[in-house]
């Protein structure tokens, strides 16, 4: 398994994606589309989960394919990101069609970030506006770290942000993830600057640090945030065709990668949600180990994604919380 060529969710051909933020609003949306409609499934494990039409996306339901995936800050004003979405793609003519009539299918899932310094004393929703601007700026390439979705996230400890990885198995198939964490739990190790997510690294993406020498294992953590401020939204996606029911699969299995980076995750105070993704530009060869291969690889990027967003964050002058760079550099 090695990194994609641009470590991104992109290296997953046909996608792209798009970024929009406000930095006064401390806030922002981040859009997963491409070149052509693609299927999808989601699977929840956090208790606190905030989410749109993702009930199209169970597999005994009619709409087999979506035009986007939306990840957005602003709780539940976060969801209407999707409307800008929506009416991008409608003035492309996208859409599943109903007769003559064509609706564009977007589903999505937000993130608190209310309470993190930023102005939202707003007269008018800004997210569809969002929603719009990130759809528009969807490209192979983006920027990761205090981006889209990321712009306001945090952790237990540290800033979150938006992270993304892709990895190429040895067989040729592909898998990328894309995550905003904004988790009740901690990426990295006690009072260090070790992820969690270091055995899973490849070619030193967040730092290289490894693990630390010992484990804090006795420690029973509190909750750092109220109930319904924390959350981590994914998405994983593949190459490989792969209907419905298998994406569910592959969303739960993803889950294994979010609790191998963030401690504690899936907690009743987290909505911690996995959306999956396929284009289907290669056939499934071996149905059984191909999904074994998939389910693993999944877990693995999204482990990688979560600390690589946390790695790439910034933080401001006054700001009460730390970023990534800043306890590392203190040591």
């Amino acid at each position: 398994m090695r990194p994609g060529p641009r470590n991104l969710i992109t290296d997953v051909t046909g996608l792209r994606v798009g970024n929009a933020q406000d930095a006064e609003l401390r806030s922002g949306v981040t859009v997963l589309t491409g070149d052509a409609p693609f299927a999808a499934s989601v699977h929840v494990m956090g208790g606190a989960p905030g989410t749109r039409d993702t009930d199209l996306l169970a597999p005994d339901k009619l709409v087999s394919q979506v035009d986007a995936l939306v990840l957005s800050g602003g709780s539940g004003f976060g969801v209407a990101a999707c409307d800008g979405v929506m009416a991008g793609l409608a003035a492309e003519g996208r859409g599943f069609a109903v007769g003559e009539a064509r609706v564009p299918i977007v589903p999505g899932a937000i993130l608190f970030d209310l309470l993190n310094g930023g102005q939202k004393d707003w007269a008018e929703n800004p997210y569809p506006g969002l929603g719009l601007r990130a759809y528009k700026a969807a490209t192979s390439e983006f920027a990761i770290g205090s981006e889209g979705a990321g712009t306001g996230a945090m952790t237990a400890r540290l800033w979150g942000g938006l992270g993304s990885t892709s990895a190429v198995l040895e067989n040729g198939m592909t898998v990328g993830a894309l995550v905003a964490v904004n988790a009740l739990g901690s990426a990295t190790v006690g009072d260090t600057a070790h992820f969690w997510a270091a055995p899973w690294e490849l070619e030193g993406e967040f730092g290289g640090l490894g693990l630390p020498a010992e484990f804090p294992a006795d420690v029973e953590p509190l909750p750092f945030k109220r109930p319904g401020e924390a959350t981590t939204i994914a998405i994983v996606a593949t190459d490989v065709a792969m209907d419905k029911a298998g994406l569910q699969r592959l969303a739960t299995a993803a889950h294994d990668g979010l609790a191998r980076a963030l401690v504690p995750s899936h907690t009743p105070l987290d909505g911690d949600l996995v959306f999956a993704v396929s284009t289907g530009a290669t056939p499934m060869r071996d149905p059984l180990a191909d999904s074994f291969l998939l389910g693993h690889a999944a877990a693995s990027v999204l482990a990688r994604a979560i600390a690589r967003a946390v790695h790439a964050a910034n933080s401001r002058p006054g700001d009460r919380r730390a970023c990534w760079r800043d306890i590392a550099e203190r040591g």
